[in-house]
């Protein structure tokens, strides 16, 4: 992908809130005709973007959105931790659907298939798409954007065992993240506008939010627990 195009994914993503769009396995969402409307529904109403899990969910929302969006593939491996994207075959699997951002476990864990986030990124790059590092760390976002990963994540942040008990968002990792000269991404906690409107102030480019918009599971069971 050349830079101009890239530049010009990045900047219709600045400054913009981008939705993800996911289900848990169990949930009568997890469907891709109903993750491709939901997809519609939030940028009818002013998503920049959309995070989309799978590539039948990818491929649904490909045909109903036109904004960009990031693909992902989440694959739990025994005896592994990482799951986003963890293997440059999963990798493969997102580009061979055209989306123009592929997002992966930039962690310095060990993968399924012995790659690393470099091996990761290049594929990516092969496949004339932009790389989004989903990280945990200072470190991960270093390694990674050293590879040539045009935008560096939070999502990782507080779901590794480093990280544990970090307070979300990870604002501290947005600063540390934004010294690096990449797009920054903020994702993760981010429950009301406001702690969105914070993410940016500290130095992220844009904005994940996910759960506090499409997890209509998570606040039906607080609301009727709430009431028991």
């Amino acid at each position: 992908m050349n830079a101009r195009r890239v530049d010009g994914i990045l900047d219709g993503l600045r400054g913009r809130l981008i939705v993800s769009v996911q289900a848990p396995p169990s949930s009568a969402l997890d469907d891709p005709g109903a993750i491709a409307r939901i997809a519609a529904a939030a940028c009818e109403a002013g998503a920049a973007g959309v995070r989309i899990q799978s590539v039948a969910h990818i491929e649904a929302v490909r045909d109903r959105v036109s904004r960009p969006i990031i693909g992902l593939i989440k694959r739990e491996y025994p005896g592994f931790e990482p799951y986003i994207t963890p293997t440059i075959e999963h990798a493969r699997a997102i580009l061979r659907t055209g989306v123009p951002i592929v997002a992966f476990d930039a962690t310095q864990r060990p993968r399924p298939d012995a790659s690393t986030p470099e091996a990761i990124v290049d594929e990516i790059h092969r496949g004339c798409a932009v790389a989004m590092a989903d990280c945990a760390t200072a470190a991960d976002g270093r390694r990674a954007y050293e590879a040539g990963a045009e935008i560096l994540a939070t999502t990782l942040c507080g779901y590794t065992a480093e990280t544990r008990d970090t307070v979300l968002p990870a604002l501290e990792l947005v600063r540390a993240l934004a010294t690096f000269g990449a797009f920054v991404i903020c994702e993760g906690g981010i429950s009301e506008p406001e702690s969105g409107r914070a993410a940016l102030d500290a130095g992220a480019d844009a904005i994940v939010v996910g759960t506090a918009i499409t997890g209509i599971a998570r606040r039906t069971q607080a609301f009727a627990e709430a009431l028991r």
